[in-house]
């Protein structure tokens, strides 16, 4: 695997020089939000299992039912696998993230042979599994594994960021700002890093955050 990984804020430095030199809108960006954050996170089945208890809840909810998890030691594929349904779900799990729990248990992923995998195929591996979507394993590729060329052109918070920064007419559409995110390779998970930040500053300049 000879794809470029993320560890360090230097490498972070390195590629959002190399998008703000070759996008004048890109370095306007920058120059709103500063220096933009590492995020890197562990990797491994918990840190997706954290992910799935993580959908469509709020994040004190899902910090909440985590926190239980943690304590009746159901963070690791073997206890998850052999745990009833209903354990899980007294858990604080809803009976459908129960299922996914288990098929990521039952899965049988290397998640040491990810790291060695190209980032397409590690997204590939991860959404074969029910209860993982693209969003999920794109987000997991870039900061559980660091890789630097991913992107997430599902996230709607990097939609409305690319709309206001590149004064698009609407947010773009999924196949469509996945394209667009070409133009950014190969440094597309810094350009995520600073769409986001962006996406803040819009926010707090409208008094939403």
């Amino acid at each position: 695997m000879t794809e470029r990984v993320i560890e360090t804020d230097a490498h972070v430095i390195e590629g959002m020089e190399w998008l703000a030199a070759r996008c004048p809108k890109m370095k306007a960006a920058y120059v709103l939000t500063g220096p933009l954050p590492l995020r890197r996170k562990p990797d491994g089945f918990a840190q997706l299992l954290n992910a799935i208890v993580g959908q469509q809840v709020s994040i004190a909810s899902a910090n909440a039912i985590w926190g239980r998890l943690m304590d009746a030691g159901m963070t690791t594929p073997n206890a998850c696998a052999t745990a009833s349904e209903d354990e899980l779900r007294g858990l604080g799990l809803s009976r459908q993230k129960a299922l996914y729990t288990r098929e990521l248990a039952n899965a049988g992923i290397d998640f040491d042979g990810l790291r060695a995998l190209p980032s397409l195929d590690v997204i590939k591996t991860l959404t074969a599994v029910k209860g993982i979507g693209p969003w999920t394993a794109e987000i997991y590729a870039m900061f559980s594994l660091g890789r630097a060329d991913v992107f997430a052109p599902g996230d709607l918070a990097l939609q409305e960021a690319a709309r206001v920064l590149y004064d698009l007419p609407e947010r773009p559409k999924e196949k469509a700002f996945r394209e667009m995110a070409q133009e950014w390779s190969p440094w597309r998970s810094v350009a995520a890093r600073l769409l986001w930040a962006y996406y803040r500053v819009e926010k707090v300049r409208e008094g939403i955050i």
